[in-house]
């Protein structure tokens, strides 16, 4: 009788491990606290990339014109490239961009999705800035540090 039960839970230990081993993966790990530029908030996982990561990736040029009505050339990653990466949320609507200074600009995600020339760029000083030509200057964010999907 001792017998039976212990292959009685040997049976249960063993399916209660089987149960345990299903395809459900962890919830992934936050950006690192020392990321140079984090994605956070509505996306299927919040990334953050070093300095050299982000100017590993591939890039594209961008012209935008600044409020003296100057136009310039610049270098950076596609915005919609690193949000496709971190796999935006289907009810997220809006960006908050937000510097190393604390400013914080909002824009429409879907503004943003249509917008080809819209880069993360790399700055000559180090870091980087948000390039989005057609849009406000006051979404023009330098020191760009993170990207919240709203």
């Amino acid at each position: 009788m001792k017998k039976t039960w212990l292959y009685v839970g040997i049976v249960v230990v063993l399916l209660g491990a089987l149960v345990g081993c299903g395809k459900e993966e962890p919830p992934a790990a936050a950006p690192a606290a020392d990321a140079a530029l984090k994605i956070t908030g509505k996306v299927d996982r919040e990334l953050g990339w070093t300095e050299k990561e982000v100017r590993a990736m591939d890039t594209i040029e961008a012209e935008s014109t600044n409020k003296a009505g100057e136009t310039a050339t610049y270098t950076g990653v596609p915005l919609n490239a690193l949000l496709d990466e971190a796999g935006v949320g289907s009810d997220a609507t809006t960006l908050l961009l937000v510097g190393d200074d604390g400013h914080t600009a909002e824009v429409d995600l879907a503004e943003v999705r249509a917008c080809q020339g819209c880069i993360v760029s790399f700055r000559n000083q180090g870091g980087f800035s948000a390039v989005m030509p057609g849009f406000s200057g006051q979404v023009q964010i330098k020191g760009l540090v993170e990207i919240q999907v709203e």
